[in-house]
């Protein structure tokens, strides 16, 4: 179910499959970021309307990355056994995840409560200088 946090995804180690990356550092960058994003799941095989889904995320995790913490960051891309895994890292402090839809009338605070829900699951792992923000598709 969308939105909904398992351990499973926070669990998964890191990617033993190939995988695809791209680094960030300024606003102009998301655009290439939401393409790479986007063959690179469509290539491993998610379907069109789950790519637009999981482009959304990745951009709404960028996006946050980049008005929130310095240096920019990174996208991992890979997928295995039937699932497609993306983490979205920086060297921010880590996300707060569970948050409710802010009101129709609030300006900003949409962009993580947006991927909890349209994403299967979302975990958050935090590490040596670097936080990540694994997302999870089935394909």
């Amino acid at each position: 179910m969308p939105g909904e946090r398992r351990e499973a995804v926070a669990e998964q180690n890191a990617p033993t499959h190939a995988t695809d990356t791209m680094a960030y550092q300024v606003a102009t960058d998301v655009r290439a970021l939401r393409a790479f994003v986007s063959a690179g799941a469509l290539a491993r095989g998610l379907s069109a309307e789950r790519v637009e889904l999981l482009t959304l995320a990745v951009s709404e995790l960028a996006t946050n990355t980049l008005q929130h913490t310095t240096g920019g960051g990174w996208v991992r891309l890979w997928a295995e056994s039937g699932q497609l895994f993306c983490d979205v890292v920086d060297h921010g402090p880590a996300r707060a995840f569970g948050r409710s839809m802010p009101a129709a009338d609030s300006v900003r605070g949409r962009g993580l409560a947006i991927v909890e829900q349209i994403c299967d699951e979302v975990a958050v792992l935090t590490g040596p200088g670097e936080t990540v923000v694994r997302i999870r598709l089935s394909l």
